[in-house]
C-alpha cells in the first residue's frame, strides 16, 4: 500500500503548482466556515489587511466599522485622519502583543503608564497610533479624551463584528520597561524621544507570538462567542531591523516566526478559526516577482486580486469560480496599487 495513492490533487506539487497558471493557484482551505454578505467583517493588522478591507468593500461584503468620520467631514481628511482605514483608528497593529493589549485596554484590564508624545513641532500624538491625527493634538489631555471615545468603539466593535480578518506583520517592536506597553513604532520616529532606560527592543519568539495570539483570541470569544477568525501573515517585507544583521535575514527569521505560530494555532481545530495563505500566495516564486512592486516591498494589485480570488472561493464560494481560466484575468490587475497607510514608513521618512 502507497498512503499517498489516494491522496487529492492539491497535495501535490506537479499537479497543485507546476501543472496549474500561477494566477490560478489556489492554496485557500476548502472546509472552512462560510462569510455570508450580510456578515460584519471586521479587519485589523498590519498594511497589507488594509488592500483586503478594500477588497471586500469592492466585492460588496459588509466592511464593519463601529468608528466612523464624523458626520460632515470631508472624504480627503477623513482618508488623512485614517477614518475607514481599518475598522476602528487603531492604526497598524504589526505585532501580536499589541492585540492582546488592545482587548485589554478597550475592556479595561490594562492602563498604559504612557499617555501622550509630544512631537518637534510642540503637538502631541497618541503613541499607540501616533499617524493617525496628522495635525496632532494640543494637548495631552486631548490625547486621553480622542483615545477614550476610540476604545469606546474597539469595545463595540469586537462585540459586535462577526468576522475579524487578523493579518501578522512583526515579530520585532519595541515596549515600555515600566508596564510592558507595546508600541507600534519606537519613540523618536513619530514622537516622542527615545530613551533606552525607558523602552526596550523585543524580537518575539515563535513560543511568545502562540502565546499572544491564543491570548487575544481567548479574550475576543469571552465577549463574542460567535466570532469566527481567519489568521494570515503579512507578504509586506521589514522596511528596517534594529537587530544586526541584514534586513532580508531578519525578515525571513520574523516571517517564518509568524507563519509557525499561526498554524500551529489554527492546527488545534477550533471551528470559529481558519488560516489563509495571502503570505504563500504573494511570495511564491511561480510568480517570477511580479506580485511586488519595483520597490521589492508594496504588493502590486495583480497580487491583491490573486489574493483576494482565492479568499472569496475559500469563504464566499457563491461569488467567484474557484478556477478562473486566463481570459478572465483583466490586465487592469497588473495597474498601479491604491494608497494604504503604512507606519512603518515613518521610519525612513524621519530619517530624512
Amino acid at each position: 500500500m502507497n498512503p499517498y495513492r489516494d491522496l487529492p490533487a492539491e497535495r501535490f506539487w506537479r499537479k497543485a503548482v507546476a501543472g496549474v497558471p500561477p494566477f490560478a493557484i489556489d492554496p485557500g482551505p476548502r472546509d472552512s466556515f462560510r462569510i455570508a454578505r450580510t456578515d460584519r467583517v471586521a479587519t485589523a493588522g498590519s498594511c497589507f489587511a488594509q488592500r483586503v478591507s478594500q477588497a471586500l468593500a469592492r466585492g460588496g461584503f459588509r466592511y464593519h466599522v463601529t468608528e466612523a468620520a464624523p458626520e460632515g467631514m470631508g472624504a480627503a481628511e477623513a482618508s488623512a485622519r485614517q477614518y475607514g482605514t481599518f475598522s476602528a483608528r487603531y492604526g497598524n497593529l504589526y505585532g501580536p502583543r499589541q492585540f492582546v493589549q488592545l482587548f485589554d485596554r478597550a475592556f479595561g484590564a490594562f492602563e498604559p503608564e504612557l499617555k501622550a508624545w509630544r512631537r518637534e513641532d510642540g503637538r502631541f500624538v497618541d503613541p499607540f497610533r501616533p499617524t493617525i491625527e496628522p495635525d496632532g493634538f494640543g494637548d495631552e489631555a486631548a490625547v486621553i479624551e480622542a483615545r477614550d471615545h476610540h476604545l469606546a468603539q474597539v469595545r463595540a466593535l469586537f462585540e459586535s463584528l462577526d468576522v475579524l480578518v487578523v493579518t501578522l506583520g512583526l515579530t520585532e517592536g519595541w515596549r515600555c520597561r515600566a508596564d510592558g506597553a507595546a508600541l507600534s513604532l519606537a519613540p523618536g520616529v513619530a514622537g516622542g524621544r527615545f530613551d533606552p532606560e525607558e523602552v526596550a527592543f523585543v524580537n518575539a519568539s515563535t513560543a511568545e507570538v502562540i502565546a499572544d495570539v491564543s491570548g487575544f483570541l481567548d479574550r475576543l470569544w469571552s465577549v463574542n462567542a460567535a466570532a469566527r477568525v481567519i489568521l494570515t501573515v503579512s507578504p509586506v517585507p521589514l522596511i528596517a531591523t534594529y537587530r544586526d544583521q541584514h534586513v532580508l535575514v531578519a525578515n525571513a527569521h520574523s516571517k517564518a516566526v509568524l507563519r509557525a505560530a499561526a498554524g500551529e494555532v489554527c492546527e488545534r481545530g477550533d471551528p470559529r478559526l481558519a488560516y489563509f495563505p495571502s503570505y504563500e500566495i504573494i511570495t511564491s516564486h511561480t510568480h517570477g516577482g511580479r506580485y511586488y512592486e519595483e520597490d521589492q516591498r508594496g504588493i502590486a494589485e495583480a497580487g491583491v486580486a490573486h489574493v483576494m480570488r482565492s479568499f472569496m472561493a475559500s469563504f464566499s464560494p457563491g461569488s467567484v469560480q474557484r478556477r478562473e481560466p486566463p481570459s478572465r484575468v483583466s490586465e487592469a490587475e497588473f495597474a498601479g496599487t491604491a494608497g494604504v497607510v503604512c507606519d512603518e514608513e515613518t521610519i525612513e521618512r524621519s530619517l530624512a
